[in-house]
């Protein structure tokens, strides 16, 4: 007699972002120089875990980075959500976060917010805004659990 088995559930693969771009060479360019990415003909630029496919718009009018989102009440924490749009949130490791922002800052990139930090619940995150030539941000994000000095506010 054959026993039940679980049925596989068919999952997702990587998700990568499509940015629709005003000079796709100049783009290419600016991620592969200034962000450090492998850029190929093909429009991808990769670093990391950080994949976006560059694609030249047809016209002006078709670039539209994000506006800021609607602040809500049920986040998990006291947080009620960013000030400024995000188009990519980049999770880095705390001890990386520095090091990043600076040779970033060092290869000519555009830092839109500088680099913050705050508390959400027990966590502690740091923040800064990397804008590219077509007004995208790329949030480049640090999170930790809070000390527990820090807890004590």
């Amino acid at each position: 007699m054959n026993e039940p088995t679980a049925e596989r559930r068919p999952t997702f693969g990587q998700a990568i972002q499509v940015r629709l771009v005003s000079d796709l060479r100049k783009s290419q360019a600016y991620y592969h120089t200034v962000l450090g990415c492998q850029v190929d003909d093909w429009g991808h630029a990769e670093r990391g875990g950080m994949v976006v496919i560059l694609q030249q718009a047809s016209s002006p009018e078709d670039i539209r980075p994000n506006a800021p989102a609607k602040k809500r009440q049920d986040y998990p924490t006291e947080w009620e959500g960013p000030d400024h749009g995000w188009d990519t949130f980049i999770h880095v490791q705390w001890e990386d976060f520095e090091p990043l922002v600076e040779e970033i800052r060092e290869k000519g990139g555009t830092i839109a917010i500088e680099p913050f930090s705050d508390r959400h619940g027990e966590f502690e995150f740091k923040n800064v805004y990397i804008q590219d030539p077509d007004g995208y941000h790329l949030v480049l994000g640090a999170m930790r659990k809070a000390e527990a000095s820090a807890n004590k506010r």
